[in-house]
């Protein structure tokens, strides 16, 4: 991992803001094709994903292990603040990964209620089916996460 790479994982907004104006290369990726801005969505680091976008980072970047953005990062790990800001930015709320899982699904099968709700607030497909024809609702009821169960 490059040292912006890390600096952007670990929240270091001020490490990312003079990585950055020394040259650092934006969409520079780990061994696994993520950049700096899906590490900080991943890690909930609101501050850095706003530097980083400000910056222009490519907000549909996906890593190649599993073909997930930014956005499905956030929503996975159930981190609100930056979900919003993401989707305010123009991130594409139906993006699909790998295994055609959405942010919704992703958040849905996590049981993170807030960002569910987020999501569907904000035009989420509550059908969108994955590579193997489940829904968020089935997700979330397979993981037994009832209060999301009952947004969906």
């Amino acid at each position: 991992r490059t040292t912006l790479l890390h600096a952007a994982a670990e929240g270091q907004e001020a490490v990312v803001k003079l990585l950055l104006e020394r040259g650092a290369e934006i969409e520079a990726k780990d061994k696994d094709g993520q950049t700096a801005l899906s590490w900080a969505a991943a890690n909930g680091h609101e501050a850095v994903v706003k530097l980083l976008l400000e910056r222009g980072a490519e907000i549909e970047a996906k890593n190649k292990k599993d073909g997930q953005t930014a956005l499905s990062w956030a929503a996975a790990n159930g981190h609100e603040a930056v979900v919003k800001l993401l989707l305010e930015r123009g991130a594409e709320i139906e993006a699909k990964d790998n295994i055609g899982q959405t942010a919704l699904s992703w958040a849905a099968a996590n049981g993170h209620e807030a960002v569910v709700k987020l999501l569907l607030e904000r035009g989420a497909e509550i059908e969108a089916k994955d590579n193997s024809g489940r829904t968020a609702l089935s997700w979330a009821a397979g993981n037994g996460h009832e209060a999301v169960v009952k947004l969906l």
